[in-house]
């Protein structure tokens, strides 16, 4: 057999063929009169009424039998079949007809009927060449295994694994049923900067770029959070931003560089309201989106109705190991705890840092059924409102299913003396050697003394949610262009 490299100059050869023939291989346009799947649908309408269509499609499987051939064409997941005779065609129009490959792109006028096994057909009265593919399909469209090709080619995987494609789909799928949840809710849509002069919102390491014409360093956002509260002081009551976010970071099934989170804040709200808003919203986008209010993830099923589970960090802790929770009580028990587990330490940890380290050690993993993981070290929540029984702790929760972070909501902090005294606790931590703690972002401040109202407000990781809708092992598999090592 032909190597890739034969089969490629072969074809580049029928290119130029054409090309000297005064065939144009690659038009502006083909007008269709229905679509692959369209023709499925008005199927028995068009036979009966011996409609003429024209359609079009990539050629994926192709069988000869002298002078009569047969190929399916696919179209935006749908496939149909097209029958080919020398008689109907002429001579030399099929014979040009043979030397197309598989991959060519074509457009065909003719009529439906069924074959004799019932398979749905159009009889070929003409045809234009749309597209020459100068390389195959991927082994030769039985499928493409290899991971790393299937991520840097997705297109090659989008057109050999239907199952991939059906991924991709639902995606989109579910984030419209976001927006339409959201939007019923009396939430408006907003778009906010991608590009800040202070990276704010979050604790992460932010990419750095640099403005020319300003002849100032930028920062790639981390989190859209500090211009959505922005727009909570300016009036908006409910807002909403399904928003790109970076993060410099490194790479795994759960995590990519660049991702996707819808955030949304709700003025007169707490978290504890937010928490019943977010089971109805997420059990509602799976009845919307598979109908129904269970997940299989894993080998197990999730189940979505409400109420869900809510716990204490603290609590969470003590749940899932043996750990007490008055065994945490100070900064030296805690280290002693960290340590006993081999949970490795920075000198530059808090207490309230090093819970969080034993609770994602000991007690993430085993969250599978939803569950509202509650009340958060300060130390941890830099911009949240604090309990007002105990100020060492806010009204923070993030909400896990299937051991994996979902979303992470709050109580806003709308004291601006309180927001400040906050900031410069982490500008600290950053002097010190602490490259992901928040700046002091004077603007935001200024926004705030003119005064928010109370406000809660959630962030949502929609890769994460679409790897629990479709069962996906892996962020990658849900990203249709992860971020990968660059080719060797």
């Amino acid at each position: 057999m032909a190597n890739l490299s034969d089969e490629r100059k072969q074809r580049q050869h029928k290119l130029e063929e054409l090309r000297n023939k005064g065939i144009n291989p690659y038009p502006q346009r083909y007008e269709r009169t229905h679509s692959p799947a369209e023709l499925v649908r008005q199927k028995d309408k068009l036979i009966a009424d011996e409609v003429k269509i024209k359609t079009a499609g990539r050629i994926v499987t192709w069988r000869g039998h002298g002078k009569t051939c047969f190929a399916h064409l696919a179209g935006n997941g749908s496939q149909i079949q097209i029958y080919v005779r020398q008689d109907q065609l002429g001579e030399a129009d099929y014979q040009q007809f043979k030397q197309l490959d598989i991959a060519d792109f074509i457009g065909v006028e003719g009529t439906l009927f069924h074959t004799r096994t019932n398979e749905l057909t159009i009889v070929v009265e003409k045809f234009t060449l749309l597209s020459k593919s100068l390389r195959p399909l991927p082994e030769k469209w039985h499928g493409l295994k290899d991971v790393e090709t299937r991520y840097r080619q997705r297109y090659l995987d989008l057109l050999a694994n239907p199952d991939v494609r059906r991924i991709f789909l639902l995606r989109s799928q579910l984030i419209q049923a976001m927006r339409d949840y959201l939007n019923r809710q009396e939430f408006i849509e907003v778009e906010t900067p991608m590009m800040q002069p202070l990276p704010g919102g979050a604790t992460a390491r932010p990419f750095i770029t640099h403005h020319n014409a300003l002849d100032m360093d930028l920062y790639l956002r981390i989190a859209p959070e500090l211009y959505l509260k922005r727009l909570l002081v300016g009036g908006f009551e409910r807002v909403y931003e399904i928003n790109r976010n970076f993060r410099n970071e490194g790479l795994s099934t759960e995590h990519n560089p660049e991702f996707t989170m819808l955030e949304f804040y709700m003025a007169y709200a707490d978290y504890n309201k937010l928490m019943d808003f977010t089971e109805n919203f997420i059990a509602s986008l799976a009845q919307t989106v598979l109908g129904k209010q269970q997940l299989e993830y894993a080998d197990k099923t999730i189940e979505l109705a409400p109420p869900w589970k809510r716990l204490t960090m603290l609590a969470a802790i003590a749940t899932h190991s043996s750990i007490k929770e008055a065994e945490l009580g100070d900064l030296q028990q805690a280290k002693a705890v960290a340590q006993g587990l081999n949970i490795p330490l920075d000198k530059h940890d808090t207490w309230g840092k090093i819970v969080q380290k034993v609770f994602e050690h000991v007690a993430e993993p085993k969250l599978f059924q939803p569950t509202f993981i509650i009340d958060f070290p300060t130390e941890v929540s830099p911009l949240y409102k604090s309990k007002p029984d105990n100020p060492d702790f806010v009204e923070r929760f993030e909400l896990y299913i299937g051991g994996k972070e979902i979303a992470n909501a709050f109580s806003e902090l709308n004291d601006p003396q309180d927001q400040r005294r906050r900031f410069e606790a982490q500008v600290a931590e950053r002097a010190a050697g602490d490259e992901e703690a928040q700046h002091l972002d004077e603007d935001f401040l200024r926004a705030l003394e003119h005064g928010m109202p109370p406000t809660a407000g959630e962030g949502i990781g929609i890769d994460r949610l679409v790897m629990l809708f479709t069962n996906s092992q892996s962020i990658r598999e849900v990203i249709l262009f992860p971020q990968l090592r660059g080719e060797k």
